[in-house]
């Protein structure tokens, strides 16, 4: 009898250990971005600069606010295909990824590799760990991420595809191989409307090429 108690309990506890991680559908998070002090003087401008990550389902959304360049990608993780709009200066552009351009992009997201760190801090309200990505050309970001929730969504940013929890503090690349470190300071959790989904209106659709071009 004292065997099948153990047993049960066992099964329990690991129930419970299986559903500590919160999987939800639909959340918004808004993150500040900050610069390095020395590019923060450069670039003036850049200050303030914010990300907001949508996730509803199958589909993801992230804006990214530079105030002079303001960028939007909009994906779609069922059809594996993406729409990334640029505004320059109030010159809009917009260019298609398709599913086979998705899935190339995705396998070299697939090459980075997360080590966990023992430094832990809270973010947001959420008790996260601290972990190095490091990439296949071998260069390096911090993350800090927690385990406590999960997207439905695996795909809602391809750049943490292999991480193990949900990212709440990350760096990303600048100009003079700088990196931004990006705080989230805010997660809601709960209905997204369709509509954040939808692609705007004004933008001139390009291609990668004539993208290309246009940076010189």
């Amino acid at each position: 009898m004292k065997k099948i108690t153990f047993i049960v309990c066992a099964l329990v506890c690991g129930i419970q250990f299986v559903y500590a991680q919160r999987l939800v559908s639909d959340l918004k998070i808004y993150y500040k971005m900050e610069l390095p002090a020395e590019q923060a003087q450069m670039d003036a401008m850049l200050n303030n600069s914010h990300l907001v990550q949508y996730v509803r389902g199958n589909m993801s959304r992230i804006d990214m606010n530079f105030n002079v360049v303001n960028y939007i990608y909009i994906s779609n993780a069922r059809t594996k295909t993406m729409l990334i709009m640029i505004d320059n200066h109030g010159d809009k552009y917009m260019i298609r990824t398709n599913k086979k351009e998705f899935e190339k992009e995705l396998e070299e997201y697939r090459k980075i590799q997360f080590v966990d760190q023992p430094e832990e801090k809270e973010i947001a309200g959420y008790k996260c760990r601290k972990a190095i990505g490091i990439m296949s050309d071998g260069s390096k970001f911090e993350v800090f991420y927690t385990v406590d929730i999960a997207p439905e969504n695996k795909l809602y940013n391809r750049r943490f595809v292999n991480l193990k929890g949900f990212p709440l503090e990350f760096e990303i690349p600048a100009k003079n191989n700088a990196k931004i470190k990006v705080l989230a300071t805010s997660l809601e959790i709960g209905p997204v409307p369709a509509s954040i989904f939808d692609t705007p209106s004004g933008y001139k659709e390009i291609s990668q090429e004539e993208l290309k071009k246009l940076r010189g």
